[in-house]
């Protein structure tokens, strides 16, 4: 079993480093597609957070690539600064994503609140779930030890998996959101709201990746238990 998930830890490596390379290179080529509206991801962002009557949001710019996300416990959209100061197709799709995060926040969407009432005991599981998980798999190796370590190591490792399948509806209602909003608003063309709506796509692919990884390696961990309890 341990092959296995050696074998499963490779695979999903792959596979997240390939979607990472693809959804890089369709952001850099939608980076240097002017929308026609000619608004930043700045102006962008503020917009639609005032076209859905949400004035309590900030819009700020961070470092990085790639780093835009929104934080609900002080409210704000940080945009990273080419999206920020970008004029393009990829800045118009990030920055309308983030804000359909604000959107979710203020209407009680219900799997972001549910994802963010799990989040305290995601913060636990993620940090202890893969070392009581080793510490469980020694003992039961020597001398046939019992199996509970591992089952807690199990369960804990199962909440990020959790945190991780609720975060896709999560995901994929926000790109809608932003879609939607960009075609009602007049910012993007028929023709860059495709666009737009292809760089969000492999944005979400990745969060699919990450959530069929954890689905895989939570099996893996349960058919190991089940295979030691047996024994």
């Amino acid at each position: 079993m341990t092959i296995g998930i050696i074998a499963i830890s490779l695979i999903f490596m792959v596979l997240g480093m390939a979607v990472q390379g693809r959804l890089r290179s369709k952001f850099k080529a939608y980076s240097l597609v002017p929308t026609s509206s000619g608004m930043s991801g700045k102006d962008i962002a503020e917009k639609m957070l005032r076209d859905n009557g949400i004035f309590d949001v900030q819009v700020t710019s961070v470092e990085g690539q790639l780093t835009d996300h929104y934080n609900p416990l002080n409210k704000t959209v940080n945009l990273s600064i080419d999206v920020y100061n970008g004029r393009s197709v990829a800045a118009a799709a990030v920055a309308a994503h983030e804000c359909g995060h604000a959107v979710q926040h203020a209407t009680a969407y219900s799997m972001l609140m549910l994802r963010s009432k799990i989040v305290p005991a995601v913060q636990i599981s993620s940090k202890l779930s893969q070392w009581v998980i080793i510490a469980g798999l020694g003992f039961m190796g020597f001398g046939g030890g019992n199996s509970t370590i591992l089952l807690v190591g199990i369960v804990l490792f199962a909440v990020t998996t959790l945190f991780s399948v609720i975060t896709l509806p999560v995901e994929f209602d926000a790109s809608a959101r932003a879609l939607r909003w960009l075609d009602g608003a007049r910012i993007t063309t028929v023709k860059e709201e495709n666009q737009a709506k292809d760089a969000l796509k492999w944005a979400a692919l990745t969060y699919v990746v990450a959530a069929l990884a954890s689905i895989a390696m939570l099996v893996q961990y349960i058919l190991i238990y089940q295979g030691r309890s047996r024994d």
